[in-house]
């Protein structure tokens, strides 16, 4: 089942948006997911960077079991998650469409 999103678009004269949905393509859904994976991945390094120096600091020992718990903690908040990407996807995509009639300024 492929990935959409509904965004509100305005139309002239009525008082509520109209709510298009936006569909990704199958090969779309894949870019989001490997863009989701790499930053991932870069946001893990930096918490386990990060969480060496938090425990370092506040005089834990430099235990790796301390270290991977910290850098899960700090990763759970600052981790993206795919559908995250995927709107952010749509929402771009959305925009294109919602622009590709109207002339440029």
């Amino acid at each position: 089942m492929p990935f959409s999103k509904a965004f509100p678009k305005k139309v002239d004269g009525a008082s509520y948006p109209k709510w298009e949905e936006v569909y990704l393509t199958y090969e779309e859904e894949i870019t989001a997911e490997d863009e989701a994976r790499k930053e991932n991945l870069r946001l893990m390094r930096d918490c386990l960077k990060d969480a060496k120096g938090i425990l370092g600091d506040t005089g834990y020992k430099d235990e790796q079991n301390s270290v991977v718990r910290m850098a899960i903690a700090l990763f759970e908040k600052r981790s993206s998650h795919e559908v995250h990407w995927k709107e952010k996807r749509a929402k771009e995509k959305f925009d294109k469409l919602s622009n590709a009639g109207k002339p440029s300024a």
